[in-house]
Formats: structure tokens, sequence, C-alpha cells
């Protein structure tokens, strides 16, 4: 691990952007939200996955230079394509940006804005498109499809995707956001508990003889991750894959292949609600504050540590990252590196 300074990283992910083929406006976009997401903690999904999506470049699977468009609407409900309808599909983090960005524009009209983004390419970390409306004042609900890596509650192959969800709730200065898998632990954490050596602090899924383990390699090698909620989890990301599906127009997590380089085409969703439409926001931040301070109030299990929001971590993970500098692993640092001088 190595503390390295926000702008040193952003501006070092933007020339590998550069060196891709993007634009200076869009590849200053995209180092931006990928340095954000290692800055605030997520470092599976920051520049961790930078070496898979310049391969997918480098193999015709993502045009950096294409951009969504519109495909239909009706009222507050937008359909867009991440243009694999074109052919190639541009990068899901400028996408999914810019879909949640129209969400919130069509929210400051109806009240509430949804836009179904169809033939995309992975969105990176799922969180970004909540602290994104967040930020901008909006409540907000996400979520993406993914290719089969999940079994359903009741199999032992994957047949689900992991489909994050996230449901954001402007506060102030310190938003509510929930970013979440449907499987107990991504892949991506997995292979970070690998790579260190650690056991995941709880069951994470199935070993290759069946039996719950802490193992995160024995789950990689199982492919059998733990859904969040057992049935439950199983049964929530089979329904928001189709949801998702039916109203982007893309991809069913059953219609991947199953190769991580060929993952293009999902189906994502993005809704934006202006809360001040419907109460002063006087009485949304009452609502909010008494909120947080009676979870802050329960009992701590462990003295002195009280139970955080969803996002509270994310906040004081962020605020120390660019006081410090953000924490990177050195694999993924040496990795940027190559990627920057090639």
């Amino acid at each position: 691990m190595r503390r390295v300074g926000f702008d040193e990283l952003r501006g070092r992910i933007e020339r590998v952007m550069l060196g891709l083929g993007m634009s200076a406006e869009r590849a200053a976009l995209s180092a931006r939200l990928t340095a954000e997401t290692d800055r605030d903690g997520v470092r599976t999904h920051g520049i961790a996955r930078l070496p898979r999506f310049a391969e997918m470049v480098r193999l015709g699977r993502i045009d950096v230079c294409a951009e969504p468009h519109l495909v239909a609407a009706f009222g507050g409900l937008e359909r867009w394509s991440g243009s694999l309808d074109r052919g190639v599909p541009g990068p899901g983090n400028l996408a999914a940006y810019a879909a949640m960005q129209r969400a919130m524009e069509l929210a400051s009209v109806h009240g509430l804005g949804a836009v179904a983004l169809g033939g995309t390419s992975h969105w990176m970390r799922a969180g970004t498109y909540g602290w994104q409306a967040a930020d901008a004042g909006f409540a907000a609900m996400c979520w993406s499809n993914t290719l089969p890596n999940l079994p359903p509650w009741g199999a032992s192959s994957p047949a689900l995707g992991n489909n994050p969800l996230v449901v954001a709730i402007p506060h102030a200065q310190q938003p509510i956001v929930l970013d979440m898998a449907m499987s107990q632990f991504s892949y991506g954490t997995l292979a970070a508990y690998r790579e260190r050596g650690q056991q995941l602090p709880v069951p994470g899924g199935y070993d290759e003889q069946g039996d719950l383990t802490h193992d995160p390699a024995a789950i990689e090698r199982s492919q059998r991750a733990l859904p969040i909620g057992f049935w439950k989890g199983s049964g929530l990301a089979f329904v928001l894959d189709v949801l998702a599906a039916m109203l982007a127009g893309g991809k069913a997590t059953h219609e991947f292949d199953g190769d991580p380089l060929n993952e293009v085409g999902q189906s994502q969703i993005f809704l934006a609600v202006a809360p001040q439409s419907l109460a002063t926001m006087s009485e949304l931040s009452r609502i909010a504050d008494g909120a947080v301070a009676a979870l802050h109030a329960a009992t701590p299990i462990v003295p002195g540590e009280p139970a955080r929001y969803p996002g509270e971590q994310t906040l004081k993970t962020r605020e120390e990252s660019l006081r410090l500098g953000v924490i990177v692993e050195e694999s993924a640092w040496d990795n940027l590196g190559r990627l920057s001088s090639a």
C-alpha cells in the first residue's frame, strides 16, 4: 500500500485515458470519477479495473469516442442507449454519469425523472451516481445488471448477476448513500482479500465441497458467492435484472456469455427525485437529522463505536484521503504506471 496525492492520481489516470484516444474533456471526467472511487476507499472499482478497461478498448469491445443517445421518451421517463446498437458501446462510467445527469434534469421538471440505459458497458463504482445525485440535492435510486456470477438460491451454478443497487438521500453536507451488491462480497472484494492474504470477516460463499467458507480464494474457485439475505438477495437480484432489461432494452444477465472481457450490453436504471417539490428543505433536513441521531444513539456493541449510517465511513475515508493521500494497492499503482507510459 502507498498514499498518493489525489491530483497526482487523477492526472495519471487522465494520461491513460488520453492515451486510449479519449477527448480531453471526456478523459478529464473519466479520470475524476475513477480517482474519486479510490479516494473514497472503493479500491476494487477504481484504478484496479483500468487494465481490463484498456484491454477491452484494445480488443474493440469499448469505443472511447462513443456517446449515449436518446432512443425513446414519455414524460419523465426516457430510454437511452450506450451505443451498442450502433456497434460498440462507450465507456460505462461516462454513460452512467450522463444518464443520472439527465434523470436529474427530468426530475427538475416533473418531480421525478427516470432514465433506462441499455447497451452500455461496466459503470465502475455504482455509488458514484448516488453521490452525484445527492450532492446536487436529489434523492436517487439506480442499479445495473451484470454477467452471471451468482448462483440462485437452491442452485450451485451462476445464473444471476450481483447487480449493484444504490439508494441516495441528500442531507446537508453529509449525504446518505447506500451502495451494495447482491452478493455478500463482490468478486472484486474477494480478489482484494485474497491478494492481501486475508480471510473474510463473515462467510462469503461456498467452497468446492459445498461448505460455507471465509476463504475468498475458495469462493472464487467454486464461483458460489453467497447472496445477501440468502433467498431474499437471490430474489432481489433476479427482479432487478429483469426490470432493468425490460425498461432499458439492453441485455439480461442470462444473455451474457460469462467472459469478463466481453461484458458489454448492460441494462441500468437511474431514478432521480426532487424531494423539495413535496416538502420544504427544513422539513427534509429535520427528518434526516432525526434518523441519523437515532441511529447513532443505538447502544453500540463495541463501546465508543456507534453504528454508522450508509455513506458515513465513505465521508471519513474521503477526508483522510484528501488530507493524507489516497491509499492505493502497489500492484494497481504499478499497473497504472505501465498503462500511462504505454
